[in-house]
């Protein structure tokens, strides 16, 4: 299944996507949440929508697309999961995963706007295959990691690199700003997505190609990934977990390239669909 949410900011409803269409769930009665994927949600939609075969309404076009999940608990992110970016950014390669946090009140649509937060210059892009826990994990094996993941979505992890570099402290200042974790536009089940090691994953910057990589350039895979972080933390069901960038971030250009008001970015991962977002500057409310 493809599982979206649609509607005006902050009172989303749930729908699916068949055969590209769009058809509203709200029937159901459940948001896509931490109680909906514990409580087994993704077997009794899939019962709700054959069931309900040829009754759903479709969705019009035109309405906005929220995060294809309601707030996880955590956003949890990999840092220099891919050799080049790695290099691009003067980092020695990690000899275990970094790990940062990522605020949930960063999560937004895939076609929201991006707000260059107040007194930044050097606010980034970062397309990442991000994964979303199915099922409470701690401890997890390996080998036995894929059966916790609910499914996989598309995640732009934009980035402050003044905040996370040059601040002090950890990089979690430069990564949680508001609007900086645009999710969607759908989360894919598994069985959707293949082979998880040879997806493209490719972002534009007003029209021209920044990023072009593949995740058999991972240096920790999914699995490991999932395995590694579960020995720190109780993993959630509906947390998210993003994988990493390829090489071509804005801080990888001698010199660097950051995002300015005015500017248009665009992304996709195979089987993920594609995002835009147009950069706006901050204005205090």
């Amino acid at each position: 299944m493809k599982l979206i949410r649609w509607g005006d900011a902050g009172r989303e409803k749930t729908g699916v996507i068949i055969n590209d269409n769009k058809y509203d769930t709200s029937a159901f009665g459940t948001d896509y949440n931490e109680d909906f994927f514990e409580e087994n949600g993704l077997a009794r939609l899939a019962e709700f929508v054959k069931a309900n075969a040829g009754k759903l309404a479709i969705i019009p076009e035109s309405e906005r697309l929220g995060s294809p999940i309601a707030r996880p608990s955590k956003i949890i992110c990999i840092g220099l999961n891919y050799a080049d970016h790695a290099k691009e950014t003067n980092a020695p390669l990690p000899v275990e995963p970094i790990i940062f946090m990522k605020s949930t009140t960063a999560l937004t649509g895939p076609n929201d706007a991006i707000i260059v937060p107040k007194n930044s210059v050097k606010t980034d892009w970062e397309v990442e295959l991000a994964v979303v826990i199915g099922k409470k994990a701690s401890y997890v094996e390996e080998a036995e990691a894929l059966a916790y993941v609910a499914g996989y979505t598309l995640h732009n992890d934009v980035s402050e690199r003044e905040f996370q570099i040059e601040r002090g402290g950890t990089w979690d200042k430069g990564k949680g700003c508001n609007t900086f974790a645009p999710l969607g536009p759908f989360l894919a089940t598994p069985d959707e997505l293949g082979e998880l090691n040879k997806l493209r994953l490719w972002l534009k910057v007003n029209g021209k190609t920044m990023q072009d990589g593949n995740t058999s350039n991972f240096i920790f895979s999914i699995p490991f990934v999932i395995s590694y972080v579960s020995q720190f933390m109780t993993l959630l069901p509906g947390d998210v977990i993003s994988t990493g960038t390829p090489a071509g971030v804005g801080l990888g250009f001698n010199p660097p390239v950051y995002l300015k008001a005015g500017d248009v970015v665009e992304l996709g991962i195979d089987g993920l669909g594609t995002s835009r977002q147009e950069v706006k500057a901050y204005v205090k409310n």
